[in-house]
């Protein structure tokens, strides 16, 4: 919803969720307040027919100029006790429906030279905790295929622009939904605002960045993780599961 108020003001939009009745309200609320042409699209990405659906419609906008990947949700539990049905649906939202949308768009966007594409991951990518493997593997894997779209487009010469967006803990409904209490994660200094967390995305697009990691003290830990040896990053993440509980 936060990326839909910061681009309506100057774009018309195209809005994709899977509750109806939200994304009507949205619509409504922007269309009054800027003028906007909204259109919205009710989908389960997470569903192959209407993943196909919303692909189709993607891939024929003429008109598209940014898309933003910003669909998913998370668990706690470990691996093997988790319900696997809920770990393929995360693998169906995190993986599947950002390659078929992603691959619509870029279908567009690189035969007109122009234009973005914004996956929001996670610093999960680079610092893992026990109980959330797959929600980590996926934000890793996330990662990985924006920046080997970014090198492919890199060889092309393409105007084209790709985005990790890593943010960390994020005051949302995410916690809420998976009934996780924001004060035993983390200390209130290390949440950021869905607003915070937009913005910096968004002036990053006219940068070119790549990796987008909000706020100093996330930049600062994946730099430090990122030199430590594996031994010692393991033995890091292992002691903040266990703070977490």
């Amino acid at each position: 919803m936060v990326f839909a108020r910061k681009l309506a003001p100057h774009h018309d939009l195209l809005l994709i969720a899977r509750r109806k009745e939200l994304l009507d309200a949205l619509a409504s609320e922007l269309t009054a307040r800027y003028g906007t042409v909204i259109t919205v699209l009710p989908a389960d990405l997470t569903d192959e027919t209407q993943l196909r659906v919303v692909a189709d419609r993607i891939a024929n906008e003429s008109t598209l100029g940014l898309l933003v990947n910003n669909a998913g949700f998370g668990f706690r539990g470990a691996f093997w006790e988790a319900d696997l049905s809920v770990i393929e649906k995360m693998h169906r939202l995190h993986v599947m429906a950002v390659v078929r949308l992603t691959h619509a768009a870029l279908g567009v966007l690189v035969r007109q030279n122009r234009g973005a594409v914004i996956n929001v991951a996670s610093v999960a990518a680079f610092a893992q905790r026990a109980g959330s493997a797959g929600y980590g593997a996926t934000k890793s894997w996330l990662t990985t295929l924006t920046e080997g779209i970014y090198l492919d487009l890199k060889r092309a010469n393409s105007a084209v622009i790709v985005q990790a967006l890593c943010p960390g803990f994020t005051y949302s409904g995410f916690h809420d939904v998976i009934g996780e209490n924001r004060e035993s994660l983390a200390p209130q200094s290390l949440w950021l605002t869905a607003e915070d967390v937009v913005d910096s995305s968004l002036s990053a697009l006219s940068r070119g960045s790549l990796f987008v990691v909000p706020g100093w003290r996330y930049k600062l830990l994946i730099a430090i993780l990122s030199k430590l040896p594996i031994w010692l990053k393991l033995r890091v993440e292992a002691s903040r599961t266990d703070r977490e509980g």
